[in-house]
Order: C-alpha cells, then sequence, then structure tokens
C-alpha cells in the first residue's frame, strides 16, 4: 500500500481520523435526538403516565359533566 503522507490506510486526517469519524457521527446522534424531542415536545415525556384522581376530576368539571357542587364534594373526598 502507498503512503500519501497526511492520509494513513484510507481514514483520512493521520491518526486523529478515527477521532474525526468519531465526533462526526456524535454529532449526528445529537442532532438527530434533538429533532426527536422537538418533534415530541418536552411535554411528552410524562404522557405515558396514568393520570390522577384529582386530573380526571379537574377535566370532567371543565367540560361541564359535573357540577360545582359535585366537584367540590368529590375534590374534599380526594383530598388527604
Amino acid at each position: 500500500m502507498w503512503n500519501t503522507g497526511w492520509m494513513h490506510n484510507g481514514w483520512g486526517l493521520g491518526g486523529f481520523g478515527v477521532l474525526f469519524w468519531l465526533a462526526v457521527l456524535a454529532m449526528l446522534i445529537f442532532a438527530a435526538r434533538g429533532i426527536v424531542w422537538r418533534r415530541r415536545g418536552p411535554d411528552q415525556e410524562g404522557a405515558n403516565r396514568p393520570e390522577t384522581a384529582m386530573e380526571i376530576l379537574q377535566q370532567r368539571y371543565a367540560r361541564g359533566d359535573i357540577s360545582k357542587e359535585e366537584y367540590e364534594q368529590k375534590r374534599r373526598d380526594l383530598s388527604p
């Protein structure tokens, strides 16, 4: 095999070729991770957890499914 000076067995940039390509790979991974995070959004991280009883109660009241009196009573029942 021939020696071209700054090329080292096809890796490029001499002994720093491997480090260079690892850095490029790391940047690509971080960029892809950032794109996925932006699409998913920071609020989606807790999306897999089940809703609490209080959250369900608040949603029902907000939709108008229950009256204010019923909401207040159930809220007192759920409070520790």
